[in-house]
Order: C-alpha cells, then structure tokens, then sequence
C-alpha cells in the first residue's frame, strides 16, 4: 500500500465520528493542503536543533523530506509519521563541540548512534516488545531522559545567554506566554513564533540603538561590540541550490557521548507507535521494531550527509488529532515540500543566523523541558522513590550527567557526563535490583509499566505522552 490509497467517502472532510485511514486519503487538493499543515507543524523544531546543535538547518530540512519517506517505506505505509530533527542528541553534541569537535565528528557519532538505534530494532522485531520494558523499565527511561535535559544548563548560561541577556529574557518570556495563551495549533509553535519574535526584536534594536557589547562564540571569550543580526550571509547565498554537506568523521570517544541518546529515542518511537495506535485503532506493536528500525536507518542516511538524527514529531501526531486525517498520502506531501525546502539556500542562510541571544531565550526552555519529560515518565508510571532500587543509582547517574563528572581511563578515553551517568543509572539499576532484598524487588512490581506490565490500577502507562511545550495526549518523550 506504499502509494496506493482508497478515496474516503466523496474524498472531502471525515463527517464527525469517522476518520481518514492511513491507507485512504482525501481528494489531492486536500491531501496536499493538510500535507502543508504538516510541514509547518514540524518546522519550528526541525530547523531550531540543527541551529544549536552547529549543523545546517537547510540541509536538516531537506533530510528530513528524505528521511520521513525512507520511514513510510520501511512500515508499509502503516504508521503515519514525520521525522524532524531529534533533540536527544543534543546534550551530546554540546559535549563533543566542548571537546573540540567538529560538525564531522559530531554527524559521524551520531551516524553510529543511528546504526545501533536500527540493530536495537531489528532485535525487538524478533524478540518481541517487551524487551524494551524489560532492559529500559520508565524508572531508567525517565532517568535518561531527564539528565540529557539537565546537562544542557551550562549550554545556555556559558554560550547562548550571554551574548544579549535582555533578548533572552524576552523571548523566553514570549514563548512562555503564547504556551500558555494561544490555543490549539498556534500554541504548539509557540517556539517557531518565540524564534520569529526574537528576531524581530534583535532587528529593531540594532536599527535603533546599534550595537550591542558582548561575548560571542567567535570572540575568545572577550566582550567585543557587534550587531544582534548578520544578513550578509543571507545577501549572499543563492535562492536555489544544493545545501553544504559534510563527510562523517568517526571517533569512539565522541561516539560514547551521544550514544544515551539511542535510550530516549527507544521511549520516543514506543510512545508514538501506542498514541498512532490508539488514534487509528489498530494494533501496532507488531510494528514497534519496524519503527524504530526506519527511524534508525533514516539517522543513518541523514548524518551520511551531514544531516540531524531525526525521531518521529508529536507536533504531527497533533495535526493528525485535530483534523482526522492519518492517510500517508498527506506525509509523502510534507515530505516533497520539505525537500524543495532545502534546495533553498538563502532560506537557510536566514535561519542560520538567528541571533545568540534569541536561541538563549528558546534554549532556556527546550532543555528544561527535556529534563522534565522524564520527571513526567516517572509520574505516569508511578515510579516508587522511597524503594532504594530506583533512589540511589539514578540519583547518581544524574548529578553525574549534570555536573559532567568524569571518569579517566587514560590520556585519550574517558567517560563523563551524559555518557557516564547513563551507564550509571541504567546498570546501576539492574544490579541494584538483583542485589536488592525480595521485597524491595516485589513493591516494584506495582509500578506501572514495569517489564511491560501493568499497575495496581490494571491500567498499562504509556512511556511518554506530551508534545514539544509539554502538552498532554500527543505521547512524546523527547526529540
């Protein structure tokens, strides 16, 4: 059924109660206007990460077109998905770039991360499902999750924040109030609207008060005077073209950085899987291995190039939910518009040069977020902190990955940070289980969703079911 679809009805609008399978479609019309809707859904993140990731956003863009048709491909057209750029990888690459790394060090790692992403799926397509709940139970998923968020902090007040504090503030301010006031679609690009706001803001404080005094990624460090906003890239760059490509470089220290981040995306996928599941009723666990897999092939295929890992986006899921429309006709749509997209350099260029102090105001609130998902997992799930099994060996791992604590093995290997602290808690929680008394092992077991079971409400709990500004029902984890 890759590029076949049944007429629903006379092809216009599902009348209430009824929905738009993925093996059906609308008339092209409005197959492609809903597929619009979905390119600017996913905008917003997928073009923000590359940007504080150090990758370019044009090429992110059109990768993503590519990687969201390699996806559709690989799961027959049954589950409806767009992959944007992930943020899982996000903490990761800082620590790489902190190390001197380049953008080809970073897109080589996580071209690895992508391959160990797709094995891990080809595993749970044999094995079944419920060897993720079983290795990655949500009291470790969350503990993941929550410290790649956390790491991030010194990201934005050591580079961002710095570089125009007062644009800072008041973009963060802005994207706080549009969250919580706008409704609907619009408050699920609350960031793309906070990036736009803070850019004009940049704009007119230049035109009207010119430069501004401050540290800059290029000014080693020293409070230099320069403008919030640089066109001259965008005067530049050509209205059509290819976007700038980078050769993957591979080295197994920076790999070790980003490859927690696979553990997220797990979470991330399996919450997708269930929230298109639950909106299409059809059963799809059968399918959770193929998901992942395309999810990990399409990150292969995008860093080969030089593009951002990608995950499946709930700001889609939320266009979905709104319209009833879950034909895969509409995705293929949003992926052609994407590439065209990227074949747009001066586009790019535009985007590339949001201002330091904009990103701060976002950044701010993104890796927060982050953070905060896996609090969120733990609450879903009921995740027992007064059982010593769940207490010690995560509370370590995440002070170890916010304080990025190291552990030298020699001059030229080390393990710190993201990569240290998810050893440490995810190990640390199988052994403390096995070494732990039967009846600290057995209250466990009225967590929900331990080993992919239930809790004492008989109610399976879903890993991960909020959207990118933290609202309920769209089944995300993290980028």
């Amino acid at each position: 059924m890759a590029f076949s679809w049944k007429l629903h009805g006379d092809g216009k609008t599902p009348p209430l109660g009824e929905a738009v399978a993925p093996d059906e479609r609308l008339t092209w019309p409005r197959t492609i206007g809903i597929g619009a809707q979905h390119v600017v859904a996913m905008f917003g993140a997928t073009f923000v990460f590359p940007i504080v990731m150090g990758l370019d956003p044009n090429l992110a863009i059109m990768m993503s077109g590519i990687a969201t048709i390699i996806f559709l491909l690989i799961v027959n057209g049954k589950i409806p998905s767009y992959l944007g750029t992930s943020a899982s990888f996000v903490g990761g690459v800082a620590a790489i770039r902190a190390q001197g790394g380049s953008s080809a060090d970073v897109v080589g790692s996580i071209l690895i991360a992508g391959a160990v992403l797709a094995l891990v799926g080809l595993l749970i397509h044999f094995l079944g499902a419920t060897v993720v709940h079983r290795v990655l139970p949500p009291a470790v998923t969350g503990a993941v999750v929550m410290l790649i968020g956390f790491n991030l902090a010194p990201v934005v007040a050591g580079i961002y924040w710095p570089q125009d504090q007062w644009v800072a503030l008041l973009t963060m301010i802005f994207v706080i109030v549009c969250s919580l006031v706008l409704r609907g679609f619009l408050s699920r690009i609350a960031i793309l609207l906070g990036l736009v706001f803070g850019y004009l803001v940049s704009w007119l404080w230049d035109t009207l008060g010119g430069q501004i005094t401050s540290v800059t990624p290029v000014s080693g460090g020293k409070a230099v005077p320069h403008f919030r906003t640089d066109f001259s890239n965008v005067d530049k760059a050509d209205w059509f073209g290819l976007p700038h490509f980078t050769t993957p470089h591979f080295s197994f220290n920076f790999t070790l950085l980003v490859l927690p981040a696979v553990i997220a995306l797990i979470a991330e996928n399996a919450g997708h899987v269930k929230a298109v599941s639950e909106m299409t009723k059809r059963d799809l666990d059968p399918m959770l291995g193929r998901a992942i897999f395309a999810d990990g092939v399409a990150t292969v295929v995008s860093t080969s190039v030089g593009g951002s890992p990608t995950t499946t986006y709930a700001e889609n899921i939320g266009v979905m939910a709104a319209t009833r429309v879950y034909s895969t006709a509409a995705y293929y749509v949003a992926a052609v518009v994407a590439i065209v997209l990227g074949l747009c350099p001066k586009f790019g260029a535009l985007v590339a040069s949001t201002p330091g102090g904009v990103l701060g105001g976002i950044t701010v609130i993104l890796y927060g977020m982050i953070g905060l998902l896996g609090a969120k997992i733990w609450k879903e799930n009921r995740v027992d902190f007064a059982n010593p099994i769940n207490l010690v060996p995560l509370a370590a791992g995440i002070i170890i990955a916010i304080g990025n604590v190291a552990l030298n093995f020699s001059s030229t290997f080390s393990l710190q940070g993201i990569a240290f602290g998810t050893i440490v808690a995810v190990v640390g929680w199988h052994v403390a289980r096995v070494l732990a008394p039967a009846e600290l092992r057995e209250a466990l077991r009225s967590e929900a969703g331990y080993y992919g079971g239930t809790g004492a409400s008989g109610e399976s709990a879903d890993p991960s079911s909020v959207d990118s500004l933290g609202q309920p029902g769209t089944n995300r984890t993290t980028r």
